[in-house]
């Protein structure tokens, strides 16, 4: 058995890698940040480090966004690296389940079985990169990307959305606020990541505010 460091080591050269070219809010940047956030979030979580490690750097490594909303690609990926470092097929399966998991839009889905303290504190460190300063800048980094409108008064927020709705969702930007990220507060499983996010999200309100302000030309 190779010693974890030494295979996290690798795990952030392959992604880095993998991520030379990606978008600005999913590239190395946000796997760096969402493993930084896993790692404190841990600190008060009974969970297995190395696997929570793992699951931070590999979760985005083909985001279905950018593969034609194909969903397999990333965890294929992911099961050939950690195959070739002869991990045991336990670690193996439950990184990919993490991966496979982890995404806000498959937790709209009704029917997803799995669950493990390992995955709630991956995806509370996610989350988290998804709400306040940073996921308002990711926000509209992504919607420049998708050449969407910043803000259409006329359309409103559709918060009933089932998966399929929110993957083909061509909305303005700040519709996605209420679609997702002021969601995000209350579906933290961690005591560390409900803390973090209720700061980050007060911000956001915040934020929003001020928008309206200036779109309204009020003082």
């Amino acid at each position: 058995m190779h010693n974890s460091e030494e295979i996290i080591d690798k795990a952030i050269i392959f992604v880095k890698e993998i991520l030379e070219n990606a978008e600005g809010g999913h590239d190395w940047f946000h796997i760096e940040r969402v493993y930084r956030n896993t790692l404190l979030i841990a600190k008060t979580e009974p969970v297995d480090k190395f696997i929570v490690s793992l699951g931070a750097l590999l979760h985005d490594i083909a985001d279905s966004k950018f593969y034609n909303g194909d969903e397999t690609i990333g965890p294929k990926i992911a099961r050939e690296f950690l195959f070739e470092l002869n991990l045991d097929s336990k670690v193996i399966e439950h990184v990919i389940n993490i991966i496979k998991h982890i995404s806000f839009k498959n937790s709209l889905e009704k029917n997803s079985n799995f669950t493990s303290k390992e995955l709630e504190v991956v995806q509370d460190a996610d989350r988290l990169d998804a709400i306040g300063a940073i996921g308002i800048a990711r926000c509209f980094n992504y919607g420049g990307f998708k050449n969407r409108t910043l803000y259409n008064p006329d359309i409103k927020p559709n918060l009933n959305m089932s998966k399929t709705e929110y993957k083909n969702s061509t909305a303005p930007t700040i519709n996605h606020f209420y679609e997702k990220l002021l969601l995000l507060k209350d579906k933290m499983n961690t005591k560390t990541g409900k803390q973090i996010a209720f700061e980050r999200h007060t911000f956001m309100e915040k934020y929003l505010v001020q928008f309206y302000k200036e779109w309204k030309g009020e003082k």
